[in-house]
């Protein structure tokens, strides 16, 4: 590369400068000029970076950020920067406000790509991937709690199967989600799924929608020829005394012709144990992929990814980190974390609607602090702390079968066994059955819970009147009442 020397002696005669170069201060020049005391202006238009698109002329040009004020220079070195800030986000907008409200509300989609979860929804796909390629039947298990991002997933995976069949070249499986609260009774099901087959093949209208199942499934020249895709969500609702409905859902995919790909999704974590073992006799076990609860950075970087289509900042960072410190400590639900973010967001609006007359700000720590008081910190907690030491181990047995075990119900006595699996972790002496018994009525009538009518005090319905996240948050900290929420057995 050529010297600054050579670059100058080969250059043309300077030009003589213009007016402006001429009444350029001096300490600007000592700056544009490269150091050497005998070198002409012509040598620092070569080296200068600031160089003008006109410097063929012959003038040399003084960059505004030189020949301006200090705030001036500032604004030019930072540009870039300040430039690439979002805007200020303004609360007493209505349209912005709405706008932050959809993005965090629990039924809006993402349209983009889903978050902390590409290592679930990679597995699943893949699975379907392979059933359509190999045109083979298959079942899929997914399980885990509530808020996971169970459904939302799957409902990707769906979409992702067809677009990537369609690229492949291959037949577009027909697709039927299913959720089971919408039964009237569980053997429904088949009659929805032959439903959707009927228009391709059609069994003997004689027969039971599932014997109609059986028989297309079995047979080459009444199977369907297209690959569909079940999904069934809520599965829990199929769980009856002798399991025969779920059994016989599941069975459909080991028929010889069947091509059925069958997607099941629970939040009892613990269902896959209990019914796998028959599964499994019956030939038909399928692959669980479990949704672990979510962690304090996935809450926070899902919150950020759904607000990253707005152009402005909502939360402080420290809230947004507070946020999700809390609601991963109690449950790791998604919703209840989207939900608490909206009540702050409320409760700024809240804030400015009364003192008109408020600088604008961003959601702040103390927001978030009022809105998780009020998502967590409630009466009921207030209540379960004031009760009785007893009282409070069975309202954690209750936790441990509705929360753990993901059961609507139980009765008396499995409570009452569960009760005496926490005195007995902790040492503490049980109580007896009459006790027990009174207790519970006790709590009944403070409204923690719901005591059916039995001849037999042991086999009275238990049902849970309370979030179950209320009785964790309550006990969060107190280490003996922890150990009593470590009993996951139902």
């Amino acid at each position: 590369m050529p010297t600054l020397r050579s670059a100058t002696a080969n250059a043309s005669p300077v030009a003589t400068p213009s007016p402006a170069a001429a009444s350029t201060p001096r300490s600007v020049k000592r700056r544009l000029t490269p150091g050497r005391a005998g070198e002409s202006p012509k040598a620092s238009r070569h080296t200068s970076p600031h160089r003008s698109p006109h410097a063929g002329t012959g003038t040399v040009c003084i960059p505004k950020l030189l020949s301006a004020s200090p705030k001036s220079s500032r604004k030019r070195l930072y540009g870039d920067l300040v430039a690439a800030e979002k805007p200020k986000w303004n609360p007493r907008d209505a349209a912005q406000i709405r706008a932050v409200k959809e993005a965090l509300h629990v039924a809006t989609v993402p349209s983009s790509e889903l978050v902390c979860r590409d290592n679930e929804l990679r597995r699943v796909l893949e699975f379907c991937k392979v059933c359509v390629q190999q045109e083979k039947a298959g079942s899929l298990y997914v399980c885990g709690c509530p808020g996971t991002g169970k459904t939302l997933s799957i409902n990707k995976v769906k979409d992702s199967l067809v677009c990537w069949a369609d690229e492949m070249g291959m037949e577009t499986p027909d697709a039927l989600a299913i959720n089971c609260t919408n039964l009237a009774n569980t053997s429904e099901i088949f009659g929805k799924i032959l439903g959707k087959l009927q228009n391709q093949k059609k069994g003997s209208s004689k027969l039971l929608p599932l014997q109609q199942l059986q028989s297309m499934f079995s047979n080459k020249d009444l199977a369907p020829r297209r690959m569909m895709l079940v999904i069934v969500d809520e599965m829990d609702y199929l769980i009856t005394r002798d399991r025969a409905v779920l059994h016989d859902l599941f069975m459909l995919t080991t028929y010889p012709f069947s091509r059925c790909i069958l997607i099941g999704i629970a939040n009892a974590i613990d269902l896959a144990d209990r019914f796998l073992p028959k599964l499994e006799s019956l030939n038909c076990k399928p692959l669980v992929v479990t949704f672990r609860a979510y962690s304090k950075d996935q809450i926070t970087d899902i919150v950020k990814h759904r607000l990253k289509v707005l152009e402005y900042d909502v939360f402080e960072p420290l809230a947004l980190e507070f946020c999700a410190r809390k609601v991963a400590a109690a449950s790791g639900d998604m919703r209840k974390a989207l939900g608490v973010c909206r009540s702050a967001v409320e409760v700024l609006e809240a804030r400015l609607h009364d003192s008109p007359d408020q600088e604008l700000g961003i959601v702040t720590f103390d927001h978030m602090d009022m809105a998780l008081s009020k998502a967590f910190k409630s009466a009921v907690v207030d209540s379960i702390l004031c009760l009785p030491q007893h009282q409070q181990m069975v309202l954690c047995a209750l936790a441990n079968t509705f929360q753990h075990c993901k059961k609507k119900a139980t009765t008396l006595g499995e409570l009452n066994k569960s009760y005496i699996e926490i005195c007995r972790s902790t040492q503490v002496p049980a109580v007896g059955m009459l006790e027990f018994s009174n207790m519970c009525m006790v709590l009944s009538d403070q409204g923690f819970m719901k005591l059916g009518q039995s001849k037999e005090d042991k086999l009275r319905r238990v049902t849970l009147q309370i979030d179950s996240s209320d009785i964790t948050f309550a006990f969060k900290g107190n280490r003996f009442f922890q150990k009593c929420l470590e009993q996951p057995r139902c």
